[in-house]
């Protein structure tokens, strides 16, 4: 496989491996890391690419694994989640004020769904993968995907609903 080939197959979908990476690492340094480093692995195993049905989930599902080893790991330890990718540049100062509040809210919140939880809500709501993609990705089954998407939303409905309400019921 030539570079130009390597490039036209991988670099379409090298941002959404740098957002994964990004939700389920801190900073955006390590997501940057993250992301080369998979890069890098496809690089090395460009001859055994063609091999693969779908070289995104493939890509994706690295970057899963990677972004969790390096969160067990020794120096992984002070590592949190922070991300926002909301923007909306014809909003009131107020309307993005507030949009901003609540995306801190549910990135704070996002941190305490387990790590399963995280990884799907990442993959079907920001990436806007659909559930067969996602089950290959994570190894699992449709249904175990639908059941954990619901109570993750469920879950950061409810804390968000409880923030905005100020705990009053």
């Amino acid at each position: 496989m030539k570079q130009t080939d390597f490039v036209d197959i991988v670099m379409p979908f090298k941002d959404k491996v740098f957002r994964l990476a990004k939700r389920l690492l801190v900073s955006r340094e390590e997501a940057e890391d993250a992301t080369q480093e998979i890069l890098l692995k496809l690089w090395k195993n460009r001859k055994k690419i063609s091999d693969y049905k779908n070289v995104e989930a493939f890509s994706m599902t690295m970057t899963k694994n990677f972004c969790l080893d390096r969160l067990k790991s020794k120096q992984a330890q002070n590592l949190k989640i922070v991300h926002s990718n909301y923007t909306d540049n014809n909003s009131s100062l107020q309307t993005q004020v507030e949009a901003k509040d609540s995306v801190n809210w549910i990135s704070l919140i996002m941190e305490d769904l387990p790590e399963q939880q995280k990884i799907i809500v990442q993959l079907r709501d920001i990436e806007e993968y659909d559930y067969a993609e996602i089950a290959k990705m994570l190894d699992m089954n449709e249904t175990a995907i639908r059941v954990n998407l619901s109570r993750a939303r469920k879950t950061i409905r409810e804390k968000l609903t409880n923030t905005h309400q100020h705990g009053i019921k």
